[in-house]
């Protein structure tokens, strides 16, 4: 990285070649020394990598909430100036039909409005009986079976996995399958014909599905959708592309943050005590939005194109410029939230960015949340002396994901 001063000037954009380098072995929970730096220049500056690429980095948590509001950026990848690692040919290769995270109003609202009911906060609270018999369920199976046990494939990716699956109406006995191309597409070192064929594979798979359920519906999500397609508002190949967002998006994201935060909270036995130990709901809904801010799984950024110019802290968003907005760098904006590297589960941690803001935030926030707290409660509850089994430095973390976790949790008791 170089020391130019933050500037609106391409030629003096701050060189970051393997831009946005999230994680280092030295601090694998925490963004690494290359992009803390950004904060340094304010909560904005102009950034030179992915070739002659020269973005704008957002840092700020104020800045970020107010840009992810602001219907002047656009998400549509296809838009000159959009930012990427990769040629804009094979920009977002094995999701170039994502469905409603891809396009902007009001086609997004429309679309998006399909599913979003399935996920308001009394549906999915009105689940929470069955993933907390999922939860206890698996982890019979770990106390039953031998020690130690991956974690990950004992508990972290199957319920999110088997509770998507029943959301959607996906049969979970075809778990390894959407699970080895899920990992495949989030993957950050697969070649873009890798995703591609990754995701041709899921998608050919819930076409099927709905081809199914168009003839034999059943009381799930997917059937929903065909509801759609009978009265004209959505193809079948939209529908499928639906499910494969929302079949990604249900399960990686959640397993990562079980596994991830377990292994976080073994390094912190005072916090872990608190959710261990309590019976108010309350300290573990905050426990989970604390580890949402201080995790921040979700990396390359939330990025946009500039349909206009756009005034931000003193700088100008030029139309057609790139926008990444760094959310783990604003979920520890020490201007929002106080000794932001400090874990506090007892922290008012709601307002961090862990699933964006504005108008294309996760849709499937309320089902994560639960699930979480679900979990955590019950793993530590259930098994009190917990323990990784490997030290931190021969864990396996995802460096290579762009969906951070661990690929391994090997623990006992």
């Amino acid at each position: 990285m170089t020391s130019t001063p933050p500037t609106t000037s391409d030629a003096n954009a701050l060189d970051i070649p393997d831009f946005p380098a999230p994680r280092s072995s030295a601090c694998p929970f925490a963004p690494s020394p290359e992009l803390r730096a950004l904060t340094g220049y304010g909560p904005l500056t102009r950034v030179r990598s992915w070739g002659d690429s020269t973005p704008w980095a957002v840092t700020g948590h104020a800045e970020q909430k107010a840009l992810l509001s602001d219907a002047r950026l656009s998400v549509e990848f296809t838009r000159p100036g959009f930012p990427s690692p990769v040629d804009p040919a094979h920009a977002h290769a094995g999701s170039t039909d994502l469905s409603f995270v891809g396009m902007d109003d009001p086609e997004h609202a429309r679309l998006r409005r399909m599913v979003s009911g399935a996920f308001t906060i009394k549906r999915v609270e009105a689940m929470r009986p069955r993933v907390q018999k999922m939860a206890d369920d698996f982890i019979d199976a770990m106390l039953a079976g031998p020690k130690p046990v991956d974690l990950v494939q004992a508990l972290a990716l199957p319920i999110p996995s088997l509770v998507i699956s029943e959301m959607l109406g996906v049969p979970y006995e075809d778990h390894e399958f959407f699970q080895i191309n899920s990992k495949t597409i989030v993957s950050a070192i697969a070649s873009p014909q890798e995703r591609q064929a990754a995701h041709t594979n899921l998608a050919t798979y819930l076409d099927d599905l709905v081809g199914r359920k168009l003839t034999e519906p059943g009381d799930d999500l997917l059937s929903s959708l065909c509801t759609q397609i009978e009265s004209g508002e959505l193809t079948r190949r939209q529908a499928a592309t639906m499910g494969v967002l929302l079949l990604l998006g249900g399960h990686e994201t959640t397993a990562n943050m079980i596994s991830l935060g377990t292994l976080l909270l073994l390094q912190h036995p005072e916090q872990l005590a608190l959710i261990r130990d309590t019976d108010d709901p309350a300290v573990v809904r905050d426990a989970v939005e604390e580890l949402l801010r201080y995790l921040s799984i979700v990396h390359l950024g939330r990025r946009r194109t500039a349909l206009e110019d756009i005034e931000v802290a003193g700088h100008t968003i030029r139309e057609g410029d790139g926008v990444i907005l760094l959310g783990e760098l604003a979920n520890r904006d020490p201007a929002v939230f106080p000794e932001p590297d400090r874990l506090d589960l007892t922290r008012n941690a709601r307002h961090h960015q862990a699933f964006g803001a504005g108008s294309h935030h996760c849709v499937g926030q309320p089902l994560a949340r639960m699930e979480l707290q679900v979990v955590y409660r019950t793993l530590f509850r259930r098994i009190p002396t917990l323990r990784a089994v490997d030290d931190l430095d021969a864990t396996p973390f995802k460096y290579d994901a762009i969906i951070y976790g661990l690929h391994a949790l090997p623990v006992t008791w």
